[in-house]
C-alpha cells in the first residue's frame, strides 16, 4: 500500500481523504485521464514479465514517504561512473517504473466506479450538513424572537381556548345523550321496515354509547330500556324466521341471518329454525285438512278446531279425500322446498364467507366462524331426514284416517300415484328411502289389492262359467304390449287426473261386469258389429291370428291394471305379481277342469299329462281352489281365513256341449279354450323381463318357478284335452270286435287284408272330414292338428296290439297276416296325414315280430319291453309262442312276466 501511495505521489496523484477535514482536498485530486489509461493499457504487456519486474524492485522503495529516493540512488553510485552501466541501470528503473505505473493504472481503473460513488456520497453528506447548519441558525433566531415577545396576555388566551374545547366536548356529549333518548322511535321504524340488521346494529351502538356516558344519571335508565328493546327485536326476529318455512324469500332470510350474526346467535337461530319447520309441518297439514272438513260439514261449528290431527283426518269425506290429499302433499312439498332453498342459501353464503375469511387476518374470528358454519351444515343435513320423517308421519296419519277399500280402482290408483310422487320427491329431498310411507302404503295396498283381487277372481269365475268359448276377433297383431299406458312414455302431473281406458285397445272397450257392483253386462259385442269391422283387421280364420275369447281379453285387461299398480307402487310388486299369477293359475285350472279332466282315459295310462303339469295342477288346487261346498261352523279362524283366499272351482256353462260326435265332441270350443290359454301364456312370456326387473331379489325364485312350472306348462294341456277328442273320434271298440272275428290260425299265407283295416281307415277318413268342418268355424293351428292325429293314430295302434293280444289261436301264417293288415293300414293312413314318422309304429311291429324270438331272446325281450301290458305279454307267450317252445320254457317266461308286473302292484 505504501508502495502504491509512493507511486501515486510520483505521478502527481493523492490518496483519498482519510477524514472529513480533507474534503476540500478531494477537488484537487488528480485522477489519470482516459488518454493516459489508454496509453498504459495499449502498451504490449506480458503479465508474467511485468510481475517479475515489479518483484525485482528493491524493498526499500516500499518504505514510508519520508524516504529520499534520489539520495538513495546517488549513494549507490560507484566511485567510478560508467556511462553505459548508468544508462542500462536507468533503463531498468524506467522499465520498473513503467510496470508499476501500468499496474497502478489497472487498479485505479478497476476501482474507479466505487471511488466515484463514494465521492458522490461524501458530497451529498456535505450538502446535508450545510442545510442542517442553516436550520439550526433559523431555529435559534425564532426562539430568540419568541423569548422576547412572550407576555401574560398570551397565557390568558390559551386558557380561554382550553375552556372552549371542553365546552365543545360537553355539547357533543349532550347531543349524543339526546340522540340516545330518541333512539326507540327510530328502532320502531326500522322494525316495521323489517330492517332487522340495521335495528340491531343501531341498538348495539346505542348500548356502547350508553356505557360511555354511564356516569350520567339519565343514562342508567336508558341502558335498561335498550336491553328490553334488544330482547323485543329478538322476539320479532324469531317470528320473521318462522315465515320462511312456508314461503322462502331470499332477501328476507338474508336480513334475518345478518341480524342473528350481529347478535352472535347463528347456532341458536338454526335450532329455532328447525323447531319452526316442525311446527310449520303440523300447522300446514292441520289447516289443510280442517279446511276440507269444515267445507264438507257445511257449518261454522268450531268443534273441529279442537280435535287432534289424527281424529280430524277421520272426518274427511270420500268425495273430498283425493283433493284434500293433493293439497296436503302440495303444501308439504312447499315446506320441503323452503327447507331445500334454505340449505342452498347457506351453501352459497358459506362459500362466500370462506373466500372472505381467507383474505382476512383475524384467526380467532375465522375459527369461530368455521365452527358455526360446521354446526349449521350438520344441523341442516340432519334436518333433511327429520323433516322428511315428519312429512311421512303426517301423510301416513291422513291415509290411516280413511278406509281406502271404499275407493274404486282408478281412484285408489290415483291416490297411490300422488303418494308415489311424494315419495319420489322425498327421496330426492334427503337421499333416503321412504320407509314409513312405503310400509303404510304397502299394507293398505296389499289389503286393498287383496280384496280387489278376490273380487276379480270371482268375476273371472263368473266369466268362465258363462263363457261359450266362441272365438273373439281381434287385430292380427294384437298383444298385451298394446295395454301400456301413456304414463310409461310421457310423464303426467302428480295432480292431473287421467283416463284409465284411454289406451285400451278397441276390442277391450266392451261392457264387462261392473267392478264394484258385480252387475252383469247390459250387452255384448254383437255379430253385426263384428261384421261391420274391417275385414283387413279381423278374420276368423286368418293365418296366425290370435285365438282368444272375451274372458281372455278380460284377463289381459286385468293384467294391465295389475301392472299399473305394480309400476306406481314397487314395494308391493311381489304381491301384485303373486295375484297376477293367480289369474293365470285359475284360468289354466278352469281350462283343465272343463276340457282336460277324464279319469276313465287317464286310468289307461295313456294321454296323461306330464308330471310337471300334474304337480302344477295339484298346487293350484291346494292353494287357490275352494273344494268345500259350505263353510264348516266348527272350523278354526285360521281355516276360515284361508278359505277367504280361495275361489270355488268353476263349472262349464251348460251352453257348451261336448258330447256330439258331429262336432268332434266340442273340438271348436276346446281349441278356442286351449289356444287362448297358450296365447295368454305367450303374453306372460312377453312380460317376464319387466316383472323380473321390479321383483325384489329375494322373491325372484317365486317368479322363476311360476314361469318354469306354470306358464311353460300351458301348452302341455293340449295333450290331455285333445286326447279326449281322439279317444272318442274313432270307434276303437268296434275295431276290437271286428278283430275278434278274424281267424288267425290259417294254414296258408293270405294276399288280402282283413275287413277291420278298411273299417278303421273309414273312421280316419270320417275324422278328417269332421276336422275340416270344424276348421271352418275355428282356425286349427298346426300343432293342434298334429296332436289330434298323433293321439288318434297312437290309440289306433295300441288298439291293434290289444286286438292281437286277444287272439286265442295263431299260426305263422296268421302272424304274417297281422303284418299284412298293419302295412295296409300304414299305407292308406300316410295318404290322410303328413305326420312322420307314424306314432307307435314300432310298438305294433315289435309286438308282431316278437313271435319269432327264441326262448332266451324272448326272456330278454320281455325284460326290455315294459311298455306292453301283462295281458299282452302273457298272450304272446301262451298263444303265439306255444308252437315252438315247451311247457317248462313257457312257465319260465310267465314267471319273468310276473316279476316285471309285481313292482307295479
Amino acid at each position: 500500500m505504501q508502495r502504491i501511495k509512493s507511486l501515486m505521489t510520483r505521478q502527481g496523484l493523492k490518496s483519498p481523504p482519510e477524514s472529513l477535514s480533507d474534503v476540500g482536498a478531494i477537488e484537487s485530486l488528480r485522477v489519470p485521464g482516459k488518454e493516459e489509461f489508454r496509453e498504459l493499457r495499449e502498451q504490449p504487456s506480458d503479465p508474467q514479465a511485468e510481475q517479475e519486474l515489479i518483484n525485482s524492485i528493491e524493498q526499500v522503495y516500499f518504505s514510508t514517504d519520508s524516504f529520499d529516493i534520489v539520495k538513495y540512488e546517488l549513494e549507490k553510485l560507484p566511485p567510478v561512473l560508467n556511462l553505459q552501466e548508468l544508462e542500462e541501470y536507468r533503463d531498468k528503473l524506467k522499465q520498473q517504473q513503467a510496470a508499476v505505473s501500468k499496474k497502478v493504472a489497472d487498479l485505479i481503473l478497476e476501482k474507479q466506479p466505487a471511488y466515484v460513488k463514494e465521492l458522490e456520497r461524501v458530497t451529498s453528506l456535505q450538502t446535508g450538513l450545510q442545510l442542517a447548519a442553516v436550520i439550526c441558525t433559523n431555529g435559534r433566531r425564532h426562539l430568540n424572537i419568541a423569548k422576547e415577545g412572550f407576555t401574560q396576555a398570551s397565557l390568558g388566551l390559551l386558557a380561554n381556548q382550553r375552556k372552549r374545547q371542553l365546552l365543545i366536548g360537553l355539547l357533543k356529549s349532550l347531543r349524543t345523550i339526546k340522540t340516545l333518548q330518541r333512539t326507540d322511535v327510530r328502532l320502531s321504524e326500522m322494525l316495521e321496515e323489517e330492517d332487522y340488521p340495521g335495528a340491531i346494529q343501531l341498538c348495539l351502538e346505542c348500548q356502547k354509547a350508553a356505557s360511555t356516558f354511564k356516569h350520567y344519571s339519565c343514562i342508567s335508565e336508558l341502558n335498561s330500556k335498550l336491553q328490553d328493546t334488544l330482547e323485543q327485536i329478538e322476539e320479532q326476529l324469531d317470528v320473521a324466521l318462522s315465515k320462511i318455512c312456508k314461503n322462502f324469500d331470499i332477501n328476507h332470510y338474508t336480513k334475518v341471518q345478518q341480524a342473528y350474526r350481529l347478535l352472535g346467535k347463528t347456532q341458536t337461530a338454526m335450532d329455532q329454525l328447525h323447531m319452526h319447520f316442525t311446527q310449520a309441518i303440523h300447522n300446514t297439514v292441520f289447516q289443510v285438512v280442517l279446511g276440507y272438513v269444515e267445507l264438507c260439514a257445511g257449518n261454522t261449528d268450531t268443534k273441529f278446531q279442537k280435535l287432534q290431527y289424527k281424529d280430524l283426518c277421520t272426518h274427511v269425506t270420500p268425495d273430498s279425500y283425493i283433493p284434500c290429499l293433493a293439497d296436503l302433499c302440495k303444501a308439504l312439498w312447499e315446506v320441503m322446498l323452503s327447507y331445500y332453498r334454505t340449505m342452498e342459501w347457506h351453501e352459497k353464503h358459506d362459500s362466500e364467507d370462506t373466500t372472505s375469511a381467507s383474505e382476512g387476518s383475524n384467526m380467532v374470528g375465522t375459527e369461530e366462524t368455521n365452527f358455526d358454519r360446521g354446526y349449521i351444515k350438520k344441523k341442516l343435513e340432519h334436518g333433511l331426514t327429520r323433516i322428511w320423517q315428519d312429512v311421512q308421519l303426517k301423510v301416513k296419519t291422513y291415509l290411516l284416517g280413511t278406509d281406502l277399500s271404499i275407493f274404486k280402482y282408478d281412484d285408489f290408483i290415483f291416490v297411490l300415484d300422488i303418494i308415489s310422487r311424494l315419495m319420489q320427491v322425498g327421496e330426492e329431498f334427503c337421499g333416503s328411502k321412504s320407509e314409513v310411507l312405503q310400509e303404510s302404503i304397502r299394507k293398505q295396498s296389499v289389503n286393498y289389492f287383496k280384496n280387489y283381487h278376490r273380487t276379480r277372481l270371482d268375476e273371472l269365475r263368473m266369466f268362465l262359467e258363462n263363457e261359450t268359448w266362441e272365438l273373439c276377433p281381434v287385430k292380427s297383431n294384437f298383444s298385451i304390449l298394446q295395454l301400456h299406458y301413456e304414463s310409461d312414455e310421457q310423464e303426467k302431473s302428480a295432480y292431473q287426473e287421467y283416463d284409465s281406458d284411454s289406451d285400451v285397445p278397441e276390442e277391450l272397450k266392451q261392457d264387462y261386469v261392473d267392478e264394484q257392483t258385480g252387475d252383469a253386462p247390459v250387452k255384448s259385442v254383437s255379430r253385426e258389429t263384428l261384421k261391420s269391422r274391417k275385414k283387413s283387421d279381423y278374420s276368423l280364420n286368418k293365418v296366425n291370428a290370435p285365438i282368444l275369447t272375451n274372458t281372455t281379453l278380460n284377463v289381459i285387461r286385468l293384467v294391465g291394471k295389475y301392472m299399473q299398480m305394480m309400476n306406481i307402487l314397487k314395494p308391493i310388486a311381489f304381491d301384485v305379481i303373486h295375484f297376477m299369477s293367480q289369474l293365470f293359475d285359475y284360468y289354466l285350472y278352469a281350462i283343465y277342469t272343463f276340457f282336460g279332466r277324464n279319469d276313465s282315459l287317464e286310468s289307461t295310462g295313456l294321454g296323461l299329462s306330464s308330471s310337471r303339469l300334474r304337480t302344477t295342477l295339484n298346487r293350484i288346487q291346494e292353494s287357490l281352489i275352494d273344494l268345500e261346498v259350505s263353510a264348516d261352523p266348527t272350523a278354526t279362524l285360521t281355516a276360515a281365513e284361508e278359505r277367504k283366499e280361495k275361489v270355488p272351482s268353476p263349472h262349464l256353462s251348460h251352453l257348451v256341449v261336448l258330447t256330439f260326435g258331429d262336432t268332434l265332441y266340442g273340438l271348436a270350443e276346446r281349441v278356442v279354450a286351449t289356444e287362448s290359454l297358450v296365447f295368454l301364456a305367450e303374453q306372460f312370456e312377453f312380460l317376464q323381463p319387466h316383472l323380473d326387473a321390479v321383483m325384489p331379489a329375494v322373491k325372484k325364485p317365486f317368479l322363476q318357478q311360476f314361469y318354469s312350472q306354470t306358464v311353460s306348462t300351458a301348452s302341455e294341456l293340449r295333450k290331455p284335452i285333445y286326447w279326449i277328442v281322439a279317444g272318442k273320434a274313432i270307434d276303437y271298440e268296434q275295431m276290437l270286435l271286428l278283430m275278434a272275428n278274424v281267424k288267425w290260425d290259417v294254414k296258408e299265407i293270405m294276399s288280402q287284408h282283413n275287413i277291420y283295416v278298411d273299417a278303421l281307415l273309414k273312421e280316419f277318413e270320417q275324422f278328417n272330414t269332421r276336422l275340416n268342418e270344424v276348421s271352418k268355424r275355428v282356425r286349427i293351428p298346426l300343432p293342434v292338428s298334429n296332436i289330434l292325429w298323433e293321439h288318434c293314430i297312437r290309440l289306433a295302434n295300441r288298439t291293434i296290439v290289444e286286438g292281437y293280444a286277444n287272439v286265442k289261436k295263431c299260426s305263422n301264417e296268421g302272424r304274417a297276416l297281422m303284418q299284412l293288415d298293419f302295412q295296409q293300414f300304414l299305407m292308406k293312413l300316410e295318404k290322410l296325414t303328413d305326420i312322420r314318422p307314424i306314432p307307435d309304429k314300432e310298438f305294433v311291429e315289435t309286438y308282431i315280430k316278437a313271435y319269432y324270438l327264441t326262448e332266451n331272446d324272448m326272456e330278454r325281450w320281455i325284460k326290455e319291453h315294459r311298455e306292453y301290458s301283462t295281458k299282452q305279454l302273457t298272450n304272446l307267450v301262451n298263444v303265439c309262442l306255444g308252437s315252438h317252445i315247451n311247457k317248462k320254457a313257457r312257465q319260465k317266461l310267465l314267471s319273468a312276466i310276473d316279476d316285471i308286473d309285481r313292482p307295479k302292484r
